[in-house]
Parts: C-alpha cells; sequence; structure tokens
C-alpha cells in the first residue's frame, strides 16, 4: 500500500530530472536500468521554471499567504475554543452550534458577497484580503477541533488552578495550550495544506496577478503554456509539493493523536 502511494511521487521526481528528449521518449522507470549514467539526469528544468518562468516569487508569495492564514485561524479557534469548552456564559452551546454550522455552507456562496466588501473596502487583490479569508473559512473546523480537545481535558486540573488563583487566561496560557500541542498540530497541517494547494481562492480574491499570485495560479498558468512540456510541469509540480510534505514529515507524529484528541473520554 505505501509502495502504491510513493510509486507516482517518485515517478514525479524522476521525471523532473530527465532531459525534455528523454521525458518525450521513454518512460520514468528506464533510467533505472543504469541509474549512474549522468548524461540522463539534468536540473535544468528546475532552473528554467524558477528562473524564467517566476516561480521563485510564486513560491514566496505562496509563504507570505499561507503561514498568516495559518497561523491567524488557529490563534482565534483557540482563544474560542477555550471559551466554549470552560467559560460559562449564556447562550453557549447555541453559539457554538451555530459556528460548527457554517462547516456546511458552501464556500460559492459567499464569493459574490464578500468580493463586492472587498472592492469597496480595497482588500480585493491584496495579501491581507485573502489572510481575512482564509481564517474566516478556516474557522468552524478549528473551532470545532480544538473545542473536542479542550473538553477532554480534566476538569479537575482547571478547579485545581482557579483555587490558586489563576485566572481564565492564566488557565489558558499555562495549562490548556501547553497541553494542546498534538491538536495545534494537526490543525496546523490541516490549515497549512489547505491554503498552500488552494486554487479557487486565491484566484477570486487575487485575481490571479503575478505579483501577489501564489504557486498554484503559477502552475495553472504552465499548464496552459507548457501542456505539452511535461518535463517543466513535472518539476514545478515537484517545486508546490516541497513544503506540504517536509511540514507533514515534521509533525506527523502529533497528527494522529491530534485527530483522536476528544474523540473517547476516558
Amino acid at each position: 500500500m505505501a509502495l502504491a502511494w510513493v510509486l507516482p511521487t517518485l515517478g514525479l521526481l524522476v521525471s523532473s530530472l530527465r532531459p525534455a528528449p528523454d521525458v518525450a521518449r521513454t518512460g520514468w522507470w528506464t533510467v533505472f536500468a543504469n541509474p549512474f549514467d549522468l548524461t540522463r539526469w539534468t536540473l535544468a528544468n528546475y532552473r528554467h521554471v524558477l528562473g524564467q518562468q517566476g516561480l521563485a516569487q510564486a513560491f514566496l508569495n505562496s509563504f507570505i499567504i499561507t503561514v498568516p492564514a495559518t497561523v491567524l485561524p488557529i490563534l482565534v479557534a483557540s482563544f474560542a475554543a477555550f471559551a466554549f469548552a470552560w467559560l460559562d456564559f449564556p447562550g453557549r452551546s447555541w453559539l457554538f452550534l451555530v459556528v460548527v454550522g457554517f462547516l456546511v455552507v458552501p464556500l460559492q456562496m459567499t464569493f459574490v458577497p464578500i468580493l463586492k466588501i472587498y472592492s469597496e473596502t480595497g482588500l480585493a487583490g491584496t495579501f491581507v484580503g485573502i489572510w481575512l479569508a482564509h481564517t474566516g473559512y478556516g474557522l468552524p473546523f478549528a473551532v470545532y477541533l480544538m473545542r473536542n480537545f479542550f473538553g477532554s481535558l480534566p476538569g479537575e486540573l482547571f478547579e485545581s488552578a482557579y483555587i490558586d488563583g489563576a485566572s481564565p487566561l492564566s488557565a489558558f496560557f499555562r495549562l490548556a495550550l501547553p497541553m494542546s500541542t498534538p491538536a495545534l498540530a494537526s490543525l496546523a497541517i490541516f490549515q497549512f495544506l489547505w491554503v498552500w494547494n488552494d486554487l479557487l481562492v486565491a484566484l477570486i480574491y487575487l485575481g490571479g496577478g503575478a505579483r501577489t499570485g501564489p504557486l498554484t495560479l503559477k502552475l495553472s498558468s504552465l499548464v496552459g503554456s507548457y501542456g505539452q512540456e511535461w518535463h517543466v510541469l513535472t518539476a514545478a509540480a515537484f517545486i508546490s509539493m516541497l513544503v506540504p510534505v517536509a511540514l507533514f514529515f515534521a509533525l506527523q507524529r502529533y497528527f494522529v493523536r491530534g485527530i483522536l484528541a476528544g474523540a473517547v473520554k476516558g
């Protein structure tokens, strides 16, 4: 099963390192007949897409978009989830149901009204605009996940802290957050991958300009321009995969623990 998942990625990597004539003539697996023949390997495809096609700027834009659009919803959702789990205020259950209910609202229904607001306020085509959009779209799931995790923490822990004079803010920063690393890591992976791989939201709110366009927009334009040149497309596609794969392997030990957080109470 693992081999079936890894094989397409291996084929993409090998194709991105082969000269254009070889990619057009033979399959990627043929390089393993003589893997040490250096004439069958090249970095020209990467130099081409990074230099001449402006993929480096798109790569930087993806970072500028993705990092704040990952941090902001996690920060807001953590505060909200702690309040829903451990603070008493009128309408807490109903308000939580409303927030979770936003999970079923299709993104497409929000594009026209939000884009109209962005056009009137000057946020259309800006990084701030897409940060706010991704924060809004990511909040319902983030609040749901974090609320389940915070709710699974032992109540005696917070009661003891309050008896010792801790405020809700102190309990949040000194108890809840340090114990929520698995849930935060899982949420960071989900949100980062969603924003990094997003094409539709970026196209709607950024407009596809080269100055602010992320990797996904650049890749879609390369498909139109180089639909027949697989050696260029494979190099561009592999560059876009590097950061999500590195993030997943860096945080994968927390992933399953975070996903299961709050599912079972002991």
